[in-house]
C-alpha cells in the first residue's frame, strides 16, 4: 500500500516517523503480518527520501518494528538479521532496542545462552519497558532448563506488568503465559 504525501521532505519524514509508531502498535496488537507490509512500505519510502533529508532515526525506528513484526511472525533468523545488522549504528536507545529484538529471536531459535547475554546488557528505560527485559531473561532461563530461576524471574516480570501497565497489555499476557508453562512443568533438577 504505497503512499503519496504532499510537503516537503522534512514533513514526509515526519510522517513516515509517525506510520512508523503505527506498526509498533500493529505489532503489540499481534497484527505481525500487517505491520511487516506496512514497515516495508515505510522502508521503501525512506529509500526515495534519503538524498533530500535526515532519514537514520525514521529508518532505524522502521527496521526495529520490522523486527519486532518478524519475531512475531515466528521469523527468528530475520529479525535477528535485522538487529544484528543495526546495531553498530545505532544510539544507545535504540541499541537496547536492537539487543532485546535479539534477545528474542535467539530464544526463538533455542540460542538460550546467547539470549541470556544479550538480556544481560538490557535494563528496563521507563513504564513502557515493564517487565520486559526479565520477561525475555525468563524465556531464556526456562530454556535452559532453569525452572526456579525462570519462575522468579517470570513473576517479578508479572508483578511489574500488573503494576505498571493495563490488564490487557500483551505483556501481561505473555508474563502470564510464561509463568503458566514454567510452574506447569514437574520440577526438575537444576
Amino acid at each position: 500500500m504505497e503512499r503519496t504525501v504532499e510537503g516537503g521532505p522534512d514533513l514526509q519524514a515526519m510522517l513516515l516517523g509517525l506510520r512508523s509508531n503505527r506498526v509498533a502498535v500493529l505489532v503489540q496488537q499481534d497484527r505481525c503480518r500487517e505491520a511487516e507490509a506496512e514497515a516495508q512500505d515505510i522502508l521503501r519510502a525512506i529509500t526515495r527520501l534519503a538524498h533530500l533529508t535526515e532519514v537514520r532515526d525514521t529508518e532505524l525506528a522502521a527496521l526495529i518494528n520490522l523486527a519486532a513484526a518478524l519475531n512475531g511472525q515466528g521469523r527468528y533468523e530475520e529479525a535477528e538479521a535485522i538487529a544484528r545488522g543495526n546495531l553498530t549504528r545505532a544510539d544507545e536507545l535504540t541499541t537496547d532496542d536492537l539487543r532485546h529484538i535479539l534477545a528474542r529471536s535467539l530464544n526463538g531459535q533455542g540460542q538460550y545462552e546467547e539470549a541470556l547475554a544479550e538480556v544481560r546488557r538490557l535494563a528496563p528505560v521507563g513504564r513502557a519497558d515493564s517487565g520486559a527485559v526479565d520477561l525475555a531473561k525468563a524465556r531464556a532461563l526456562h530454556g535452559l532448563g532453569r525452572r526456579s530461576e525462570a519462575e522468579a524471574t517470570a513473576r517479578r516480570a508479572l508483578t511489574a506488568c500488573e503494576q505498571l501497565l493495563h490488564p490487557a497489555h500483551p505483556r501481561t499476557q505473555e508474563a502470564l503465559t510464561l509463568l503458566a508453562l514454567v510452574t506447569a512443568e514437574d520440577p526438575a533438577p537444576e
